[in-house]
């Protein structure tokens, strides 16, 4: 019951917090469910992540029933999942309504502003120690002194090329890059 309860309570902060939309919650998730609560290792949770792109629904829904499956079963899934969706609902309604009341302000467009800035740089933070857990294999932020993944690397590269040449949907992206690594890493 107490594990249940920490589930609840855990996802309801990510849901509370979740400003600006599935991936701004990313670097939440992550920080409570590997860093904080150590639910599941860094890598563990970037395979959670490459799985969730190839599911529908929210990224922090999906994560939250991963993560409380994988710790209560069923039932912390469905725990994980409501404590995650709840706060988001009622703190939506409240704030569209607000939003719908004083939008015209100067003082709600200067907060809306920030926020973005904010969404991106929490973005990037997760992005980049992705990143280095992928070619390094450590998710730290300090320069890498372990030899890089270079074929992790070339698959990067690739992808990323792809992506930004051909803005191919993140589905095709994700298949594709991950056939790419079953070639190099298995097949050659």
């Amino acid at each position: 019951m107490k594990l249940l309860l920490d589930i609840v309570l855990t996802f309801m902060q990510i849901g509370i917090l979740s400003f600006g939309g599935g991936y701004v919650a990313i670097p939440l998730v992550e920080h409570q469910v590997v860093e904080v609560k150590g639910w599941m290792s860094l890598s563990e949770f970037a395979d959670v992540l490459a799985i969730d792109e190839l599911t529908p629904g929210p990224i922090a829904v999906n994560v939250a029933t991963f993560v409380g499956q994988r710790m209560a079963g069923v039932v912390g899934s469905i725990a994980a999942t409501l404590g995650c969706i709840l706060p988001s609902i009622i703190l939506s309604l409240i704030l569209f309504h607000l939003y719908r009341k004083y939008r015209q302000s100067s003082i709600i467009k200067t907060v809306m502003a920030c926020l973005q800035a904010m969404v991106v740089a929490l973005i990037a933070s997760t992005a980049l120690r992705m990143l280095l857990n992928a070619l390094f294999k450590t998710g730290s932020l300090t320069l890498p002194l372990e030899p890089m993944d270079i074929m992790a690397l070339v698959i990067f590269v690739i992808f990323l090329f792809i992506k930004r040449k051909w803005k191919l949907d993140p589905l095709k992206i994700v298949i594709g890059s991950g056939l790419a690594g079953i070639l190099l890493y298995y097949v050659f």
